[in-house]
């Protein structure tokens, strides 16, 4: 699917000297950032879950442990 995407010119100008840089395209890049905000996403809604489930099942221990 195409897009376009407006970027600022200084991230544009900062793109362009680090793909020049790792030998890549700014398309790349911004898909690997991409990428990157998804994986930062979902790790933390797993976290959240994580906290969640911990609460719930595990709620009397977490008072016995509070007031230790």
């Amino acid at each position: 699917m195409a897009m376009n995407l407006r970027v600022p010119e200084d991230l544009d100008r900062r793109l362009d000297e680090l793909a020049a840089e790792v030998h890549t395209s700014k398309s790349a890049l911004l898909l690997q950032g991409a990428e990157l905000v998804l994986q930062r996403h979902d790790r933390g809604r797993d976290i959240d879950a994580g906290l969640d489930f911990v609460a719930t099942h595990d709620a009397e221990l977490l008072t016995r442990l509070e007031d230790a």
